[in-house]
């Protein structure tokens, strides 16, 4: 088998346009849609059952368990699904994968979704110059799908092609009777191969050769099978790599419910072994521990025959070859029934042990795969969901504490914002923190739509009068918020706009900038500590949010003032000055969408 540094370096761009498909995709997802689709998802994911189902289905469809893991981590990275709910579909996909086998087993084909590619990408190539964003979103998110499976096409052809040399695995035959230590290696050898060639479908042809050709038994067959299990999972696993840290949970839990899977499996191997032969055997598909014994006693009475039997050239002695051929034929479909059978056998039982143990997993792998900021960047709503509303009165006070949740995120935004201030235009960290920023602010938009939504089913119910001021109120704070959130990614658009004009600021700027962040953070505080107690107000606290909005606009008068005189004595060029303002402006209207948010809070729940 020849394979050169071309074919690596072809690997390695399979695997970049993988990537970058996922990201194309993830990113046309959010911006296309969210809210459709998440209520379509959110309906599909209802419950733990609703969602393996959801899961079973997608990949019987589309016949990859990993194509539907590696949609689920793009749903999650776009936060049109929650960890938990991602946990159900993935635990169904694995039943899923399953549909697969069977209809290689008994139909011996496979649906290639990689052809389908190309016609999506040349359908969705006009959608990206229309006028409309959704449209345009919506041609993105197909082109990265198209790239995410023409890069999954690529993988397989660029790996070193085992399957047509089976040769390779040849030696394993020596390490075949070491007992159970034989099923560790085995399974051991399945997860590496299948991480290498990127199909548990390959590897599955692989394990019936060697199993033709008298290398190893039946059980050893099942412990390749099991490894592939596990295998199979790296395809997610490099999905997640440009995506969040809900997207790397995802991918985690994935591996995870394999991995445990494959441990209880191993505790009772062999016994398990045995019952999938009976059940074989039981459907009338005979013995699937048959052919090893058959080939290994052709091999040891008949060597001369059983090398002609092996060979793929036509036999010279055709009778007797052939009903040799003929009979191992037949004893493949029974070792491929077999297969099949322990595949689905396991994942049945593995599907019915860790169902009621979603909410284990989903700490667990927040354990394993922690955020690297607190509250990092994935959209999650706290508080409130989107189930049915029971109680109209009582899920206001619901969405009060995830106001409170929904503006602490937001202020999380105002570290950033002056991070980048001082971080140097053009380089890697300042690109990090200004996407941050930006996701954070994407964010708050779907955070203010989901509130605002269950607000408004909220007013549907039967309600007093003071509950429905109380909802507008509250419609008013959640848009002052996200008014906060769109002001402080202005000043990151700022910054982008000053180092594309190559401007620069000097110590002075630098420092009135910083008074200014100072006089909006004790704001922001302020702001916070009113809404984390809405239904009790100190008037204290009110007087004192004013007073730092007098602060702010006074420092924004002075600093209006001082800047005309700074530029006149040259102490910095006119365009600094101009950017400098834009700043200090945009950070004086922060100030005045938290007095807002103060002042509602004054007129509508203080004196309730």
């Amino acid at each position: 088998m020849d394979y050169s540094i071309l074919d690596f370096l072809g690997l390695l761009g399979a695997v970049g346009l993988f990537l970058y498909g996922m990201k194309v995709m993830s990113e046309g997802l959010q911006k296309a849609a969210g809210d459709r689709l998440r209520n379509i998802l959110s309906a599909m994911t209802r419950n733990r059952f609703t969602g393996t189902v959801t899961g079973f289905f997608i990949t019987a469809l589309i016949q990859s368990s990993s194509a539907s893991t590696v949609m689920v981590v793009s749903f999650v990275n776009a936060g049109l699904m929650t960890l938990a709910q991602s946990m159900a579909v993935i635990m169904g996909a694995n039943v899923g994968t399953t549909f697969t086998a069977w209809i290689i087993a008994l139909f011996g084909f496979k649906v290639d979704i990689s052809a389908f590619a190309l016609p999506m990408i040349g359908l969705a190539v006009p959608l990206l110059f229309s006028s409309k964003g959704r449209t345009k979103s919506i041609g993105e998110f197909t082109i990265g799908f198209a790239f995410l499976f023409m890069g999954l096409d690529m993988i397989s052809k660029y790996v070193p092609d085992l399957q047509s040399n089976p040769e390779m695995f040849a030696f394993l035959q020596r390490y075949a009777s070491m007992g159970f230590g034989s099923v560790l290696i085995f399974c051991l050898v399945g997860m590496v191969v299948t991480m290498v060639i990127q199909s548990s479908a390959a590897m599955f042809a692989i394990t019936l050769i060697m199993c033709s050709k008298g290398w190893i038994t039946f059980d050893l067959a099942c412990a390749l099978v099991l490894g592939s299990n596990i295998g199979t999972t790296i395809t997610p696993l490099l999905a997640s790599m440009s995506g969040n840290v809900a997207a790397k949970r995802t991918a985690m839990g994935h591996l995870l419910f394999n991995l445990l899977g494959t441990l209880w499996t191993l505790a009772v191997f062999f016994p398990f072994v045995d019952l999938n032969s009976w059940i074989t055997e039981e459907i009338g598909q005979g013995d699937p521990c048959a052919l090893y014994t058959y080939v290994t006693d052709l091999q040891a009475q008949h060597p001369d025959i059983y090398n002609q039997t092996m060979a793929k050239a036509l036999p010279t002695d055709t009778g007797t070859v052939l009903q040799h051929r003929t009979v191992i034929s037949q004893m493949q479909v029974s070792v491929s029934f077999g297969l099949s059978m322990f595949h689905t056998v396991f994942n049945l039982i593995n599907l019915s042990i860790m169902i009621w143990l979603t909410n284990v997993y989903v700490k667990i792998v927040e354990w394993l795969v922690p955020a690297k900021h607190h509250g990092d960047d994935e959209f999650q709503l706290k508080f409130i969901s989107g189930g049915i509303l029971s109680a109209s009165e009582l899920n206001i006070s619901q969405a009060e504490k995830e106001m409170h949740v929904f503006a602490e995120r937001v202020g999380r935004m105002l570290p950033m914002a002056r991070e980048l201030v001082h971080t140097k235009a053009g380089s890697d960290d300042f690109n990090k923190t200004y996407s941050r920023l930006e996701k954070y602010e994407e964010i708050s938009d779907r955070m203010e739509l989901e509130i605002a939504n269950y607000l408004n089913r909220c007013s549907e119910g039967r309600l007093s009068n003071e509950s429905k001021r109380r909802i507008g109120a509250m419609l008013g704070i959640d848009s002052e918020i996200e008014s906060i959130a769109d002001s402080l990614l202005g000043v990151g658009k700022i910054l982008l706009r000053k180092q594309q004009g190559n401007v620069h600021f000097n110590e002075e700027i630098y420092a009135n900038i910083d008074l200014m962040f100072g006089y909006v953070e004790k704001a922001m505080a302020g702001m916070l500590k009113v809404l984390s107690d809405i239904e009790k107000v100190d008037e204290h606290d009110i007087i004192s949010s004013y007073n730092r909005e007098r602060e702010i606009n006074n420092l924004r008068n002075q600093l209006r003032t001082a800047n005309v005189e700074n530029i006149n004595d040259g102490h910095y060029e006119y365009q600094s000055g101009i950017y400098y303002m834009d700043i200090v402006s945009t950070l004086e209207k922060t100030g005045d969408y938290i007095t807002n948010v103060i002042d509602t809070i004054r007129d509508e729940f203080r004196h309730r």
